[in-house]
């Protein structure tokens, strides 16, 4: 059986620490994941998705993910269920993170969080944080007006051009 998860979003909060009896450590938190189309209104639309993170990881995440962190995750899905205290069954699904990445450098986080901006929850996802950014380069080498990395597809056509490439059949390594 195959259980695997991959997610990229925007912490909806700061990472909740905290310590098992035993002192193992464990971070909670929720991770805004948008969809890859538009609702019927065009808006964009986000799955809010509860992840756990255990041990060094967790207090690695808890250092340096705050609220509105753009963070990869690789995990888990994990059913549990437990007894509340009125004595009702609460059934949760939760990622069970096994790693972790950050996915954006320090300077565009701090950037982003000193302007006005942040989650929307009239749109389910995140404002345009594009105030003072007009002329930036994003980190994947294309103009951005919000210093954010652009994940829509790219439709054009990387062998468009319809000049030659001159290289001699001494270069290629096959």
């Amino acid at each position: 059986m195959i259980n695997n998860v991959v997610l990229v979003g925007r912490l909806t909060r700061d990472p909740d620490l905290r310590y098992t009896s035993n002192g193992s450590a464990v971070a909670t938190f929720n991770l805004a994941v948008n969809r890859n189309f538009t609702n019927q209104s065009g808006e964009r639309e986000a799955d809010f998705v509860n992840c756990v993170i255990w041990r060094k990881p967790a207090e690695t995440l808890a250092n340096y993910a705050k609220k509105g962190t753009l963070l990869g995750v690789v995990g888990r899905i994990q059913t549990r269920n437990y007894e509340n205290q009125q004595g009702q069954r609460v059934y949760v699904t939760e990622v069970v993170c096994e790693n972790f990445q950050l996915l954006e450098s320090k300077n565009a986080s701090n950037q982003r969080q000193q302007q006005t901006g942040g989650f929307d929850n009239n749109a389910g996802g995140f404002n345009d944080f594009s105030q003072n950014n007009q002329n930036t380069q994003s980190s994947f080498g294309q103009s951005s007006s919000n210093d954010m990395p652009n994940f829509d597809r790219d439709n054009s056509n990387p062998f468009g051009n319809s000049s030659s490439i001159d290289i001699s059949d001494d270069d290629l390594p096959f």
